[in-house]
């Protein structure tokens, strides 16, 4: 984080459940040399702080590397979520990077299938995790029984989508839905990150309500009749497994997606999710979906979700970086018999 203070800092804080939350904060007039120095030095210095060697270094991005790469830890983890050299304004040195994190990382798990594919024979111990769900939270859509009061005056039939609006957004596929149904009403939220607002679809049938609290979207999932995941076929999406299926599943939306193959594999193929990749073919399948009883579709939404969560995702996670660990261990030890057979 860069502040208006001129000396960096660290600055923590500890959640409800016992983690500690730890943020850098770098003067905001620091150049990238500076703001590299900065960095590791407030990681020394927090990890000096510690008892012993860190058992575990994860990286979610490669661009963590230049300022700890000299950290030493029992294993390094690459959570490889994204395919971030595909998004708008990914620094030049991230696949560089990426490759020096692969050379270095134990185990490295992918945030789907297709991403998993695609580098599965980049490193010896890849294994994937697509997005899973917090079912119970995003259960209670489906027993509320008025929408947020910002909804309220948001006639229907509404279709609507939750997240960040960017350039994995098809814009164009937005604004011809609502051309093609000014009757239908289309609630946009989320954050607008690397794309000008001003370039946003306007119609009096489209909102754009903005960001919202994580606690508070079941309420507008509530006073959704479909879920659109409108995302553009391009290099940013090629590889995304978007949390949000599930989500719009566990609260009892059916939900249109463009032809993203984290989605048609599984959700479209188990008839879960209505694909289309056009205005005119998504207003058919939000016709149907719109006529078609939801019992037995909730039924299978229900026995497919039954094996998911986040709960089973860490404790497949854990079980993978305690075999990475037991075989490091092991090897230790055939190389110290080695070493002490000659001495």
């Amino acid at each position: 984080m860069l502040t208006g203070e001129t000396s960096p800092y660290l600055k923590s804080y500890t959640t409800a459940d016992g983690i500690t939350v730890v943020t850098p904060h770098i003067p905001r007039h620091s150049n990238g040399p500076q703001i590299t120095r900065a960095q590791r030095k407030l990681v020394d210095g927090l990890v000096d702080g510690l008892d012993g060697t860190p058992a575990l270094l994860w990286y979610y991005t490669p661009m963590a590397l230049p300022f700890s790469r000299h950290l030493s830890a029992e294993l390094c983890i690459y959570d490889n979520m994204d395919e971030l050299s595909s998004f708008r304004g990914a620094p030049p040195r991230l696949m560089a990077l990426e490759r020096e994190l692969l050379r270095r990382a134990d185990v490295v798990f992918t945030g789907g299938q297709s991403l998993y594919e695609a580098k599965q024979h980049r490193h010896r111990n890849i294994h994937p995790f697509p997005s899973s769900i917090d079912k119970a939270h995003f259960g209670k859509a489906r027993h509320l029984h008025s929408p947020s009061p910002d909804q309220d005056e948001i006639a229907g039939p509404r279709l609507g989508f939750f997240g960040v609006i960017d350039e994995r957004m098809d814009l164009n596929l937005v604004d011809r839905m609502a051309a093609l149904r000014p009757d239908w009403q289309f609630v946009m939220i989320g954050p607008v990150v690397k794309i000008e607002a001003a370039g946003l679809p306007r119609r009096p049938n489209i909102h754009w309500l903005g960001g919202r609290d994580y606690k508070q979207l079941p309420s507008y999932l509530a006073g959704w009749d479909v879920g659109i995941m409108p995302f553009a076929k391009n290099d940013a999406t090629k590889f995304i497994s978007p949390t949000k299926t599930p989500e719009f599943l566990a609260a009892g939306v059916p939900v249109i997606s463009t032809s993203i193959r984290d989605v048609v594999r599984p959700y479209g193929q188990l008839g879960l999710v209505e694909i289309a990749d056009d205005a005119e073919k998504f207003i058919a399948r939000a016709e149907h979906l719109l006529a078609r009883p939801k019992d037995d579709w909730l039924r299978k939404v229900d026995r497919h979700l039954a094996g998911m969560s986040w709960i089973s995702t860490w404790e497949g996670m854990l079980s993978l970086i305690a075999e990475t660990r037991e075989r490091h261990t092991s090897s230790q030890h055939a190389i110290n018999a080695s070493e002490s057979s000659y001495v």
